[in-house]
């Protein structure tokens, strides 16, 4: 809420605020990245299962580290309740240094999925045909409730819906279970 003093200029989600922040980063270190930060992000990106290329991009845009992923049943090839998660992907989640929550389609079980990876949390995810606000409401409320920060947390999905999800929740950024369990991870 704006008090004595503001001059009713951009709000904190602004694009001139992103922009302030990448003149001052600029200022800070200069036009390139030293190699021991790029060193640093190398690693980093390794331990959470990503290419450089998708980690720095999402470093890059939010500002932040991501330090959780939010998984769909979809990407992980469950479509039927009962159906196990294949134990390739159940064996990189566990590999990965961030904690694994867990978003499953209509119909399936999500405490079941949940144990199955090792989520910390498991959820029903908005079903399709929900309105933008109903999307964000549901998933801002599900980052309260796990004390996560929106812009720290990747969705690996497949669908263009779970993609507006992730949007209208203000998420870090989206990879595609296809190219995350592949290895190819491209942030969208």
């Amino acid at each position: 809420m704006a008090g004595i003093g503001h001059n009713g200029g951009p709000g904190a989600g602004s694009s001139y605020r992103a922009h302030c922040w990448n003149v001052a980063r600029r200022d800070l270190l200069g036009a390139r990245l030293p190699v021991e930060i790029v060193r640093l992000q190398v690693r980093r990106a390794k331990e959470l299962g990503l290419d450089y290329k998708t980690y720095a991009g999402v470093r890059a845009t939010t500002g932040r580290d991501l330090v959780a992923f939010l998984y769909s049943s979809n990407a992980l090839g469950v479509f039927r309740r009962g159906q196990p998660i294949p134990s390739t992907e159940a064996t990189r989640i566990a590999r990965i240094a961030a904690s694994p929550h867990l978003g499953c389609a209509p119909g399936l079980a999500p405490d079941v999925l949940a144990r199955q990876i090792g989520a910390v949390s498991g959820r029903p995810l908005a079903p399709f045909g929900s309105s933008w606000s109903e999307m964000r409401d549901e998933m801002k409320a599900w980052l309260r409730s796990q004390g996560l920060p929106g812009d720290a947390v990747l969705m690996i999905g497949e669908t263009a819906h779970e993609r507006e999800m992730m949007t209208a929740g203000g998420l870090a950024g989206f990879v595609t279970g296809q190219a995350f369990f592949a290895g190819v991870a491209d942030a969208i």
